[in-house]
């Protein structure tokens, strides 16, 4: 690590979420403002802040639900307008006091739930 570099140590690199419908996800992920590293048959990457990976697997018979993974966006409010105008149908915004932060879900094309969070970034590089 460089003395120079402020940044942590260490980031998540890769999170999972399987999908019986990879096409629909991978462009629901897309939408939502994930850059394409790759996108196949039974596999897609999706590039966010930071360097950390989405990775889509293809499951057959998958039980929808809570996604393993939350997403933190810097203006919560606009990007609820932004999905809204996209048709993802965002729940609304909710406040949660106890952690300083504001919420919003939407559920992704194989019916797994994505919360986004305020951003609660220390002003640090990241």
């Amino acid at each position: 690590m460089s003395q120079t570099d402020e940044r942590p140590p260490v980031g998540v690199a890769h999170v999972v979420l399987e999908t019986d419908r990879i096409g629909p996800s991978g462009q629901f992920m897309r939408a939502i403002g994930m850059r394409v590293v790759f996108e196949g048959p039974d596999i897609s990457v999706y590039e966010m802040r930071g360097g950390t990976h989405l990775i889509l697997m293809r499951k057959d018979g998958i039980t929808p639900g809570a996604s393993p993974f939350d997403l933190m966006v810097d203006d919560l409010a606009a990007t609820h307008r932004h999905f809204t105008s996209l048709g993802l149908n965002p729940s609304p915004i909710e406040a949660r006091p106890a952690i300083h932060h504001e919420v919003f879900t939407v559920r992704e094309p194989a019916g797994h739930t994505i919360t986004f969070f305020s951003s609660h970034a220390s002003g640090k590089p990241t």
